[in-house]
């Protein structure tokens, strides 16, 4: 079973908050596939993470750069894990069918939304029900995270 962690956006957008997990992801040597609802939202991210902070580079790729197995972060809509992944990051309200197959997922939902809530929370009760071991985090007003019971 895949430990499963909800992160609460209540502060920041997506395009804010992902690069440091992503960061934090390199740190301790480990790749990524971030799986977005559509190819424009993999392009729009690509772009975003090579302009989020001028002294900082994340290495990743989307479909349109190709090359899924060089990339350490590869974003898609897709769910085939195209470059060995050890994470899976889920936005958008996607799921993916090879949960098990990731050693850790990430559930990042926009608090501002009503309907992302609810579908986090339903989520949430499914993976629970799968037997996932789950955490949630809630962003705090500087941009961290916090563990809620």
């Amino acid at each position: 079973m895949s430990d499963i962690a909800f992160y609460h956006l209540t502060r920041f957008s997506l395009e804010q908050a992902l690069p440091k997990l992503l960061e934090k992801t390199l740190q301790v040597g480990k790749r990524a596939l971030v799986q977005v609802g559509s190819e424009d939202r993999a392009e729009a991210l690509t772009n975003d993470l090579w302009t989020y902070q001028a002294d900082s580079w994340l290495p990743h790729g989307c479909e349109k750069d190709g090359h899924a197995d060089k990339q350490p972060i590869w974003i898609t809509p897709g769910q085939e894990n195209a470059n060995k992944a050890e994470f899976l990051f889920l936005s958008d309200g996607c799921e993916n069918d090879q949960i098990n197959a990731f050693e850790r997922c990430f559930v990042i939902f926009d608090g501002r939304s009503d309907q992302a809530v609810q579908k986090a929370r339903v989520q949430w009760k499914s993976y629970k029900d799968a037997g996932h071991d789950l955490t949630y985090w809630q962003q705090t007003d500087s941009g961290g995270w916090e563990k809620k019971a």
